[in-house]
């Protein structure tokens, strides 16, 4: 995969000065909005464009930590399917299974602007481990179940390292 994404992602998280994905939303003037109509295991999230504003909608039911990692993935369709969803919603149950190409690229747009390289060093230097050995100790289980996404939970810190 070439690094295009990550270099957005840079690119963006430098001009708005922030790893905040409801910043970044904010900004690019989408209307963010939260729900409880969905199950806390049902729907994530979702972006969608009606009459050329640009919305994303966040499952209210999630923690704090996950309404980011889901309002960073939904930037990410935003940022890199435009064009797309002016066809239609990008509904997204289950991020960390993603099984197309676009969803891939969110996922990879979400975890390159809302985590630094520097932080999953420190991560790895935390645990006095290396990047394989930190990954099988860190890793939820649920996330190991041959997809290439995994989860960290690392000393109270949550993010999806997506490669």
């Amino acid at each position: 995969m070439n690094n295009a994404i990550y270099l957005e992602a840079e690119r963006l998280r430098k001009k708005y000065n922030t790893r905040d994905p409801f910043e970044l939303l904010e900004a690019a003037n989408v209307v963010v909005d939260f729900t409880r109509e969905f199950p806390k295991n049902g729907l994530k999230g979702f972006c969608t464009i009606i009459n050329r504003t640009r919305y994303v909608v966040i499952n209210a039911r999630l923690c704090e930590e996950e309404q980011r990692v889901v309002a960073g993935h939904e930037a990410g369709h935003i940022i890199l399917h435009m064009n797309d969803l002016k066809i239609g919603a990008f509904k997204d149950s289950d991020i960390y299974q993603a099984k197309s190409k676009k969803e891939r690229e969110a996922n990879f747009f979400s975890a390159d602007f809302l985590i630094s390289d520097d932080e999953v060093l420190d991560a790895m230097k935390a645990c006095d481990a290396n990047f394989f050995t930190v990954a099988h100790r860190s890793c939820s289980p649920a996330m190991l179940n041959g997809t290439q996404n995994m989860t960290w939970w690392m000393q109270g810190w949550s993010f999806p390292l997506l490669f």
